[in-house]
């Protein structure tokens, strides 16, 4: 069993034809008891890509996006976090995945793993050059 969106529950419900005044009353019932809160899933989403998949906020907020979850409990879910502590997760990417960056082929590979992680381009660069000038 895992968290649910409002929006993935009843679209279930609908797959399995429940009757949609049904379905409201369920989505009522579980909203009102605590069992389904959609800010709850942003969190938890939020925090378990970020510390399991090393995914970056773009990535993480394009799928909450996608599973329904409303644009307004989507930005305090990811601002949990300083544009540091995203270089520092993005860095410890590269140092997991590169042991060296010693050359321009090197350093756009690991500039385009991040990028598709999730992490915006310019924090992508300066991970990149943080991470080669350490080495």
């Amino acid at each position: 069993m895992r968290d649910r969106t409002v929006a993935e529950l009843r679209t279930y419900l609908e797959g399995k034809r429940v009757e949609p005044e049904l379905i409201e009353d369920v989505v009522a019932e579980l909203s009102d008891s605590g069992v389904l809160d959609d800010a709850r899933f942003a969190e938890r989403f939020t925090d378990d890509r970020r510390e399991l998949m090393g995914w970056g906020p773009q990535r993480i907020e394009h799928d909450l996006a996608r599973r329904g979850v409303p644009a307004e409990l989507i930005e305090p879910a990811l601002s949990a976090r300083s544009r540091e502590d995203e270089l520092a997760a993005a860095r410890a990417l590269l140092e997991e995945r590169f042991r060296a960056l010693e050359d321009d082929r090197a350093r756009n590979r690991a500039w385009q793993l991040l990028v598709r992680r999730g992490y915006d381009a310019e924090l992508a660069y300066d991970a990149v050059r943080t991470h080669a000038r350490h080495l």
